[in-house]
C-alpha cells in the first residue's frame, strides 16, 4: 500500500513544504546553515519522488502535461512578471530583491521538475526518474546559473571579487565564493550529476570486470 501510495505522500510533503517556503515563510534571499538549505531543497526532493512513482496512463498524461502550460503562462509568467516590475519600481530595490529572488529560485525548480514530469508520463521507469530528477537537482544547486551570470552581466563597477550574493554556496565554503572556488563547487555537483546518470553504466561496467577476473585462470 506504500509503495503504491508512496508517491502521494512525497506529493503531500513536497506542496506543503512549498507553500512554507512561499507563503508562509517572509521572502529570504540568503541561506544562513545547512539546515535552511536542506529545507529549502526538500520540495524538489519530494517533488522528484512523487514523480518517479506518478502513474502513467496516457490520456490524463497528455491532459495534465497541458494543464502544466496553462499553469505557467497562466499564472507563474506573470507572478514573475509582477514581481521583476516591483522590484524596478521599488525605492528600496535591497528590501524588495528577495521576493523576486524567491519567484525566480520557484520558476527554475518548476522548470526542471515539468520537465521531469513529462518524462515520466512519456514513459519513463521509475529508476530512470529519479536518477536524472537527482542529477538535475544537483545542477540546481551547483551554481551554475550564478557563474554564467557572473561572466555574462556587465557589471557598472566591474566584477566582484566574490559571489556575495549566492549564499547557498557560501554556507558549505564559510565565506562567499571567488570566481575559482565557485567554478569548482559547480564542477564538483556537475560530476556526481553526471555520475547519478551513469550509474547503470557503471554498474554494468563493474559487473563484468568482477566477471572477467573470476573467469581468468589463477
Amino acid at each position: 500500500m506504500i509503495r503504491r501510495w508512496g508517491w502521494l505522500l512525497a506529493g503531500v510533503a513536497g506542496g506543503a513544504l512549498t507553500l512554507l517556503i512561499m507563503v508562509v515563510l517572509p521572502p529570504d534571499r540568503t541561506i544562513d546553515n545547512p539546515a535552511e538549505f536542506v529545507l529549502r531543497i526538500s520540495p524538489v526532493v519530494f517533488a522528484v519522488l512523487a514523480i518517479s512513482g506518478f502513474p502513467q496512463r496516457p490520456g490524463p498524461g497528455l491532459a495534465l502535461l497541458g494543464l502544466v502550460v496553462l499553469g505557467y503562462m497562466g499564472v507563474l509568467d506573470s507572478l514573475h512578471m509582477l514581481r521583476v516590475l516591483r522590484l524596478a519600481d521599488a525605492s528600496d530595490q535591497g528590501a524588495a530583491f528577495p521576493a523576486f529572488y524567491q519567484m525566480a529560485i520557484f520558476i527554475n525548480a518548476f522548470t526542471i521538475l515539468a520537465v521531469l514530469f513529462g518524462y515520466r508520463l512519456g514513459g519513463a521507469p521509475p529508476g530512470r526518474v529519479l536518477r536524472l530528477g537527482f542529477a538535475a537537482t544537483l545542477v540546481l544547486v551547483s551554481g551554475l546559473n550564478d557563474i554564467t551570470f557572473f561572466y555574462l552581466y556587465d557589471w557598472p563597477q566591474g566584477r566582484p571579487a566574490r559571489f556575495d550574493w549566492a549564499s547557498h554556496i557560501t554556507v558549505f565554503t564559510g565565506s562567499p565564493a571567488t570566481p575559482v572556488v565557485a567554478i569548482a563547487f559547480c564542477a564538483v555537483h556537475l560530476v556526481l550529476a553526471a555520475l547519478v546518470l551513469a550509474l547503470p553504466w557503471l554498474r554494468s561496467r563493474v559487473a563484468t570486470a568482477e566477471r572477467s577476473a573470476a573467469a581468468a585462470p589463477r
